[in-house]
């Protein structure tokens, strides 16, 4: 059985892929295209979504597929 890895190793790992993937400047700019955000995602989806049923948000999905 192998061990498992630590995060650390994981994230180095990850690192030198990409780096080896795409080079340093463009793993870099990999790297910080992704944002956090802010808020409370949760909080804000149960307020959007508290009147509508998953059959309404299902048909609203499939509008806004067809359009695209």
């Amino acid at each position: 059985m192998t061990e498992s890895k630590t995060i650390a190793q994981i994230q180095s790992e990850g690192y030198d892929a990409l780096v080896n993937a795409l080079g340093p400047e463009d793993a870099v700019r990999f790297i910080r295209s992704f944002d956090p955000g802010s808020g409370d995602y949760t909080r804000e989806r149960k307020k959007s979504f508290k009147k509508k049923t998953v059959t309404q948000i299902g048909k609203e999905i499939l509008e806004l597929q067809k359009s695209l």
